[in-house]
């Protein structure tokens, strides 16, 4: 509720990656983007952070499919049929995402956090 009503340039939470080294991390924009899914503001929301937008569908849908599991066997099932090389390459795609956001040439520039 509180991210609802939050500062529309952030929820106030600061990125501890970006004030200690001053590179963006693959979440920095991630509670601005959030803000602006929550007020339907889809293209707003890719320019905080594209990542996650992209990731945003899976994110629901693995935590409906443990919510679904868990009230239907009252156990963690999903978890045991994730493939641990997908987990992998995700972290490792965040990993680049976060290299290739802090190069200062044009294409790369665009995945900077950006005030629309």
């Amino acid at each position: 509720m509180w991210l609802y009503f939050s500062n529309p340039r952030g929820a106030g939470i600061p990125c501890p990656v970006r004030t200690l080294t001053g590179f963006y991390c693959a979440g920095c924009g991630a509670s601005r983007a959030l803000r602006s899914v929550l007020h339907l503001q889809f293209y707003r929301a890719f320019r905080f952070n594209p990542a996650l937008i992209i990731l945003l569908p899976f994110i629901v849908l693995y935590i409906a499919a443990r919510m679904v599991d868990y009230v239907k066997t009252g156990q963690n099932n999903i978890d045991r049929r994730l493939s641990f090389r997908v987990l992998w390459w995700v972290l490792m795609l965040l990993l680049v995402y976060s290299v290739v956001r802090n190069i200062p040439v044009y294409p790369f520039t665009l995945l900077v956090p950006t005030i629309v």
